[in-house]
């Protein structure tokens, strides 16, 4: 058999924290909370996007690439790359799609800073 100090073991009759083990008494530090702050940039962007008429919704584009990702969490149908915001969005039928897409870029000129890219993905009957 092998003797237990040779594999980091506690000798016999030693307790683990003795052996240089865990202790039970240590404390454990929680890990550091994610910056919220561009969550709720984010979440401004979308609100603002929902409230222009003739938006349906955000949307994630054809194979769902089009999203920000948080921690836990993401919004379709908004990427931000450097200093441009994009944002991609489903719009009501019968809406003039040019006035719908002119709406979505001040809402969110009005929230964020940057250029502001609008693509209208998907128009629906809703």
């Amino acid at each position: 058999m092998s003797d237990p100090e040779q594999l980091g073991g506690p000798a016999e009759g030693e307790t683990p924290s003795a052996a240089g083990g865990a202790h039970a008494a240590d404390p454990v530090t929680p890990p550091a909370a994610a910056p919220q702050a561009p969550a709720e940039g984010v979440d401004r962007v979308a609100e603002a996007v929902l409230a222009v008429p003739g938006v349906v919704g955000l949307h994630a584009g054809s194979f769902g690439e089009v999203a920000t990702y948080l921690v836990g969490r993401s919004v379709a149908g908004i990427r931000e790359r450097g200093d441009v915001t994009e944002v991609h969005v489903t719009v009501r039928m019968g809406s003039v799609l040019l006035d719908v897409a002119d709406q979505v870029r001040a809402a969110v000129a009005a929230v964020t800073a940057g250029e502001v890219e609008v693509v209208v993905e998907d128009v629906t009957a809703a």
